[in-house]
């Protein structure tokens, strides 16, 4: 079985929506860090905390917008590798697993994970290295059969594709 999904498609749709994301988060991060120093956030009595929450909640978002960032920028540095069916599982690959229900379609990507994806109708979500599926499935081939342990018991995936 091959996959029907371009993963050059994939890519860009990716990036997309870290840059999204990103641009939304700094908008954000930026009206709530004005909120906190503007004249009307002044503590009106010592008790009046709205001030130093406001400045924690930015400082939070400017974590996560240094982190989305990055991720932008490993996403634009990741370059696509051509896989074939002996090939190993590895960063870049994408994968059909089929859990003997259905057949999923996974993007092995160092960033964006847990994100799902909309190719032309097809779902792809987004996996890294680090989860636990992603682990799983790297160093595997077509073919291979693994298991990961999910909230909801034992699973198993049989690997149906990789490109």
């Amino acid at each position: 079985m091959t996959s029907i999904v371009d993963k050059t498609r994939v890519l860009a749709e990716l990036r997309a929506r870290l840059e999204h994301d990103l641009a939304v988060l700094t908008e954000a991060q930026r009206q709530t860090q004005l909120g906190a120093t503007h004249e009307e956030s002044k503590p009106e009595n010592d008790k009046d905390t709205r001030a130093i929450e406001s400045s924690y909640l930015a400082r939070g978002q400017a974590q996560r917008v240094v982190e989305l960032t990055n991720a932008v920028a490993s996403a634009s540095a990741l370059v696509l590798r051509t896989f074939g069916p002996n090939s190993p599982v590895a960063v870049s690959a994408l994968v059909q697993l089929d859990d003997g229900s259905e057949t999923a379609h996974y993007f092995l990507s160092p960033v964006g994970g847990g994100l799902t994806l909309d190719i032309d109708g097809v779902a792809v979500r987004v996996l890294t290295p680090a989860s636990p599926l992603g682990r799983a499935v790297i160093g595997q081939s077509v073919g291979g059969d693994v298991e990961v342990q999910t909230t909801r018991g034992l699973r198993g995936y049989s690997i149906a594709s990789v490109s």
